[in-house]
């Protein structure tokens, strides 16, 4: 937002005001077969993409991880949508303006259809905030949106989901009041905990309402295909308001868990690319090999290990920060991940707007055999020893770089007197074990849903339901956020969540290990993949090359 605009306390965005170049014509149907990269000449563009692991949900309301975004982002457009460097640019909403004190939203959703022919209104956007929040739709992501007012409460089952802040003026005029002020609102509402679903498909399929046969979107592609565990398609959408900009006819997202499976598959020419990394035994040969095509980026990232509160000893901040003391940062950014990646302090990462990051683990400039010391002597005032040895499950994904951050981690450990069990399990699996709370110490890593530093607060906030894994508690913390959130000045609101940073820090109920980067695989025939810290790359703004007869 500009300097005018914030003072005037206004937003207003042109429809058409972004121009995605190259054009093509008419629109392509396609079955459902399964098609590797441009095709020829005369053939539909097909784009092939490595996603990660398999989703469980392709519903925006129960989704919570990145390889379900990178999907659903495709067939569904929120409010604000991303551009090709992943930054906020009007979606559903054509414009949108707020009023003086910065709590009232009136959005315009701009005249456009679901995938079936039915009109897409301000009350499919009522219907949806209200139906994540409903309890009965057990969304692990409803805090995200707790800002709207009345939200909180009606996710808690103390109010009814009529008391929510938001409200359709008329078909087109969406109106949403905040109970404090969203800096950050453009890019939530990128968010798919605030997409729209079509409450006409919803309430006659229910819970198959995402069937390809069932399911109607708003966005540039809908779901043709899923074969679980093997490939989801997607073909464009004809009745798409900005169709004629997109120029892939179909995208089918493979799940690729294993970073070298997933590289033998892209040299193949079967992937065109792959988000999900290449493997640190083989980022060298990456290199050297294909520099071209093997592209590393600053990523909004932060991997950490993660301890459930509720669970003895783990209740003990003594225990943690002897177990975080021990932990050589340096060498599992640079020894282990071998990518770029840079040891971390702090639980917020760098590129972090508005935030400069003064808060970090106490411990960092010390020596570390001090640390190691004094790890074993906060260990011993909790009880811990050689006569009484800590012990305790530790678990994690199986993909390839999380069981050697694993070893190495235990390795550490083992050196205080401390011995970790390692229990692998894939990553689906592994992040509903942290929803349950059925873990003690654990691997997580959270990419910014926005890049603010509330984000990442937001995981140990008291509020956040399933998403405080650990169900780390702290008032203090509580009061800080929440303060942070009522504070209009931004240096002041910095300051807020810089002390409630180091609160949080100082108790250590998640200890940051590194900051990430994105290891992207990129064919070269892959044109309009733009660079960024978030590593968002929606399909509708890439094509691939045509090859040319003879060549």
């Amino acid at each position: 937002m500009t300097e005018a605009a914030r003072a005037t306390g206004r937003i207003y965005w042109i429809a058409g005001g972004f121009l995605v170049l190259s054009i093509i014509a008419g629109v392509v149907l396609l079955d459902t077969g399964s098609s590797t990269g441009a095709g020829d000449s005369a053939g539909p563009m097909v784009l092939n993409r490595g996603n990660g692991a398999e989703p469980d949900t392709l519903d925006p309301h129960l989704a919570s991880g990145n390889w379900e975004n990178n999907v659903i982002g495709d067939m569904i457009v929120g409010l604000t949508t991303e551009a090709p460097d992943a930054t906020p640019i009007p979606g559903a909403a054509e414009s949108y303006e707020a009023n003086e004190d910065g709590l009232v939203y009136t959005f315009r959703i701009r005249d456009h259809l679901w995938s079936d022919g039915t009109p897409v209104t301000a009350e499919d956007f009522v219907y949806s905030f209200r139906r994540i929040l409903n309890p009965a739709t057990a969304a692990q992501y409803a805090s995200l949106i707790y800002a709207m007012k009345g939200a909180e409460a009606i996710n808690s089952g103390q109010a009814g989901p009529e008391t929510l802040g938001a409200r359709a003026i008329d078909d087109r005029t969406l109106e949403i009041t905040f109970k404090h002020p969203v800096p950050y609102l453009s890019w939530l509402l990128t968010h798919y905990t605030t997409f729209p679903v079509p409450r006409h498909v919803v309430e006659k399929y229910g819970d198959q309402w995402t069937r390809p046969e069932n399911i109607a979107v708003n966005g540039p592609y809908k779901l043709a295909e899923w074969r679980p565990n093997d490939h989801i398609r997607l073909v464009k959408n004809p009745l798409f308001y900005d169709k004629d900009n997109v120029r892939i006819e179909a995208v089918n997202f493979y799940p690729t868990v294993d970073a070298a499976a997933a590289l033998k598959r892209f040299r193949a020419g079967e992937l065109d690319l792959n988000t999900n990394g290449v493997a640190s035994q083989q980022i060298q040969w990456a290199r050297e090999n294909m520099p071209d095509e093997f592209i590393i980026t600053p990523f909004i990232l932060t991997q950490y290990v993660l301890f459930n509160t509720l669970r003895k000893p783990f209740d003990d901040p003594r225990v943690r920060n002897a177990l975080s003391m021990a932990i050589d940062r340096e060498i599992i950014a640079d020894k282990v991940m071998r990518a770029g990646e840079q040891p971390a302090y702090a639980l917020v990462p760098p590129g972090i707007a508005n935030y400069s990051g003064t808060a970090q683990v106490r411990f960092r400039d010390t020596p570390m055999a001090e640390r190691l010391a004094k790890a074993k002597a906060l260990l011993a005032e909790a009880g811990f020893g050689p006569d009484n040895p800590l012990s305790f499950d530790y678990k994690f994904q199986t993909r390839l770089e999380t069981r050697l951050v694993a070893v190495a981690l235990a390795d550490m450990w083992k050196q205080i007197g401390v011995t970790a069990k390692l229990v692998a399990s894939d990553t689906q699996v592994h992040y509903n074990l942290l929803r349950r709370q059925d873990f003690e110490v654990a691997w997580a890593g959270w990419i910014a849903d926005y890049p603010d530093a509330k984000n990442y607060l937001f995981l140990a906030e008291s509020a956040s339901g399933q998403m405080n894994y650990g169900k780390y508690h702290n008032p203090q913390f509580d009061a800080l956020v929440a303060q942070s959130d009522r504070e209009r000045d931004t240096a002041k609101r910095e300051a807020l969540l810089a002390e409630a940073e180091q609160l949080m820090l100082d108790e250590a109920p998640m200890v940051p290990v590194y900051f990430g980067v994105s290891r992207n695989l990129l064919s070269k025939r892959v044109k309009g993949w733009v660079d960024n810290n978030l590593n968002w790359h929606r399909t509708r703004y890439m094509w691939v090359e045509r090859e040319t007869p003879g060549s």
